[in-house]
Protein backbone atom coordinates (compact mmCIF):
# COMPACT_ATOMS: atom_id res chain seq x y z
CA UNK A 1 0.00 0.00 0.00
CA UNK A 2 1.48 3.11 -1.37
CA UNK A 3 1.45 6.07 1.44
CA UNK A 4 1.27 9.66 0.45
CA UNK A 5 2.80 12.23 2.72
CA UNK A 6 0.71 15.22 4.20
CA UNK A 7 1.83 18.31 3.38
CA UNK A 8 1.72 20.82 6.82
CA UNK A 9 1.32 24.55 6.55
CA UNK A 10 2.46 26.88 9.64
CA UNK A 11 0.86 30.12 10.72
CA UNK A 12 2.19 32.14 13.61
CA UNK A 13 1.58 35.13 15.84
CA UNK A 14 2.94 36.66 19.14
CA UNK A 15 -0.07 38.31 20.95
CA UNK A 16 0.36 41.23 23.56
CA UNK A 17 -1.58 40.00 26.52
CA UNK A 18 -1.11 36.91 28.68
CA UNK A 19 -1.61 33.28 27.98
CA UNK A 20 -4.80 32.83 29.97
CA UNK A 21 -6.26 35.68 28.29
CA UNK A 22 -5.48 34.82 25.13
CA UNK A 23 -6.93 30.92 26.04
CA UNK A 24 -10.50 32.10 26.95
CA UNK A 25 -10.40 34.35 23.62
CA UNK A 26 -9.47 31.47 21.39
CA UNK A 27 -12.23 28.97 23.32
CA UNK A 28 -15.14 30.88 24.67
CA UNK A 29 -18.15 31.00 21.44
CA UNK A 30 -18.87 34.70 22.20
CA UNK A 31 -15.25 35.22 21.17
CA UNK A 32 -14.82 33.27 18.70
CA UNK A 33 -17.50 34.63 16.72
CA UNK A 34 -15.93 37.96 17.31
CA UNK A 35 -13.11 37.17 15.48
CA UNK A 36 -13.11 33.52 13.43
CA UNK A 37 -12.91 35.38 9.77
CA UNK A 38 -10.17 35.80 7.16
CA UNK A 39 -11.63 38.94 5.65
CA UNK A 40 -13.86 41.85 7.00
CA UNK A 41 -16.19 40.23 4.23
CA UNK A 42 -17.11 36.82 6.27
CA UNK A 43 -18.64 36.19 9.71
CA UNK A 44 -18.49 33.63 11.95
CA UNK A 45 -22.86 34.30 13.23
CA UNK A 46 -22.80 30.96 15.57
CA UNK A 47 -19.90 28.95 17.23
CA UNK A 48 -20.14 25.45 19.54
CA UNK A 49 -17.05 24.76 21.85
CA UNK A 50 -17.09 21.26 23.97
CA UNK A 51 -13.28 22.13 25.14
CA UNK A 52 -12.83 18.34 26.18
CA UNK A 53 -11.06 15.22 24.77
CA UNK A 54 -13.57 13.86 22.47
CA UNK A 55 -15.77 16.53 22.64
CA UNK A 56 -16.72 19.02 19.64
CA UNK A 57 -16.71 22.36 18.39
CA UNK A 58 -18.51 23.87 14.92
CA UNK A 59 -18.36 26.90 13.70
CA UNK A 60 -20.80 28.55 11.13
CA UNK A 61 -18.66 30.47 8.02
CA UNK A 62 -20.37 32.63 5.80
CA UNK A 63 -20.21 35.47 3.51
CA UNK A 64 -21.67 38.40 4.93
CA UNK A 65 -23.47 38.81 2.12
CA UNK A 66 -24.99 35.20 2.17
CA UNK A 67 -23.76 34.11 -0.91
CA UNK A 68 -22.04 31.09 0.20
CA UNK A 69 -21.33 29.42 3.90
CA UNK A 70 -19.88 26.43 5.79
CA UNK A 71 -19.57 24.62 8.93
CA UNK A 72 -15.97 24.33 10.43
CA UNK A 73 -16.00 21.21 12.71
CA UNK A 74 -14.29 18.36 14.26
CA UNK A 75 -13.33 16.60 17.36
CA UNK A 76 -10.70 17.45 20.02
CA UNK A 77 -7.96 14.64 20.63
CA UNK A 78 -5.29 16.49 23.30
CA UNK A 79 -5.78 19.69 25.35
CA UNK A 80 -3.51 21.09 27.96
CA UNK A 81 -5.28 24.14 28.76
CA UNK A 82 -2.96 27.45 28.14
CA UNK A 83 -0.27 25.07 26.04
CA UNK A 84 -1.58 22.90 23.47
CA UNK A 85 -4.97 22.25 21.36
CA UNK A 86 -5.05 19.15 19.21
CA UNK A 87 -7.69 18.34 16.78
CA UNK A 88 -9.00 16.39 14.23
CA UNK A 89 -11.38 18.36 11.42
CA UNK A 90 -14.10 16.32 9.89
CA UNK A 91 -12.32 15.99 6.22
CA UNK A 92 -9.62 13.79 8.67
CA UNK A 93 -6.94 16.46 8.70
CA UNK A 94 -5.33 16.91 11.52
CA UNK A 95 -4.28 20.69 13.45
CA UNK A 96 -2.05 21.26 16.04
CA UNK A 97 -1.95 24.76 17.62
CA UNK A 98 0.54 25.74 20.49
CA UNK A 99 0.47 28.68 22.98
CA UNK A 100 3.84 30.06 24.97
CA UNK A 101 3.56 32.47 27.22
CA UNK A 102 6.40 34.85 27.08
CA UNK A 103 6.32 37.64 29.83
CA UNK A 104 2.84 39.38 29.01
CA UNK A 105 2.67 38.17 25.15
CA UNK A 106 1.89 34.55 24.22
CA UNK A 107 3.36 32.90 21.00
CA UNK A 108 0.32 30.77 18.88
CA UNK A 109 1.91 28.49 16.33
CA UNK A 110 -0.58 26.79 14.37
CA UNK A 111 0.18 23.57 11.91
CA UNK A 112 -1.96 22.00 10.09
CA UNK A 113 -2.44 19.62 6.83
CA UNK A 114 -2.85 20.97 3.81
CA UNK A 115 -6.07 20.25 1.48
CA UNK A 116 -6.26 18.95 -1.82
CA UNK A 117 -8.19 21.53 -3.32
CA UNK A 118 -6.98 25.02 -2.97
CA UNK A 119 -3.21 25.87 -3.27
CA UNK A 120 -1.25 25.94 -0.43
CA UNK A 121 -0.25 29.69 -0.61
CA UNK A 122 -4.20 30.57 -0.19
CA UNK A 123 -4.43 27.79 2.55
CA UNK A 124 -1.42 29.70 4.37
CA UNK A 125 -2.72 33.01 3.78
CA UNK A 126 -6.69 32.31 4.74
CA UNK A 127 -5.53 30.46 8.21
CA UNK A 128 -2.48 33.41 8.52
CA UNK A 129 -5.52 36.23 8.12
CA UNK A 130 -7.98 34.75 10.50
CA UNK A 131 -4.86 34.34 13.55
CA UNK A 132 -3.66 37.77 12.64
CA UNK A 133 -7.37 38.59 12.88
CA UNK A 134 -7.23 36.76 16.37
CA UNK A 135 -4.21 39.31 17.33
CA UNK A 136 -6.32 42.21 16.55
CA UNK A 137 -9.06 40.80 18.54
CA UNK A 138 -7.08 40.27 21.57
CA UNK A 139 -5.37 42.69 22.15
CA UNK A 140 -8.06 44.74 21.74
CA UNK A 141 -9.68 43.42 24.98
CA UNK A 142 -6.49 44.05 27.05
Amino acid sequence: METKEKTIITVETTVNAPVDQVWKLWTLPEHITQWNNASDDWHTPHAENDMQIGGGFLCRMEAKDGSFGFDFSGKYLEIKENELIVYVIDDGRKVHISFEAEGNATSIIESFEAEGVNSLELQKSGWQSILDNFKKYAESKI
